[in-house]
């Protein structure tokens, strides 16, 4: 395991212990479900994805690559709802790539923060982009 995802995201200062532990629980179940390297993502990066009823629960379960907002709502559902498992069956890392610099303000802060202090590569192409 990388030495980046040994120490869970630090909660933002001000908030009470009750809300700080309950935001860091929170995250754990984020960074529990992280793969080691970005290199494990190995998803489709075109045609149509089906995703499984534990991820699209409450909507599309349908999405065609080949279109940017579903593109992006695929990776969000993913991101936010994929166990260990699902994230390198759908997740694919050149597109998490790509996508990241918009999709980092289209998901929770928790999956933000989980996910930049295990892969500081996205970070870093959120700079760039800017």
């Amino acid at each position: 395991m990388s030495s980046s995802r040994q120490h869970p995201a630090p909660a933002p200062s001000g908030l009470s212990d009750a809300v700080a532990e309950d935001l860091a629980l929170y995250r754990e179940k984020f960074r529990r479900r992280l793969p080691e390297s970005l290199d494990e993502l190995h998803g489709p990066s075109q045609g149509i994805v089906e995703l499984p009823l534990h991820m699209a629960w409450s909507g599309m379960t349908s999405y065609d690559l080949g279109k940017p907002r579903q593109r992006m709502g695929l990776y969000r559902t993913v991101l936010h709802e994929g166990l260990r498992d699902d994230l390198p069956r759908y997740l694919n890392q050149d597109l998490l790539l790509e996508l990241w610099p918009v999709l980092r303000t289209l998901v929770g802060r928790s999956v933000r923060a989980v996910w930049e202090n295990a892969f500081p590569e996205l970070a870093a192409r959120t700079r760039a982009a800017a």
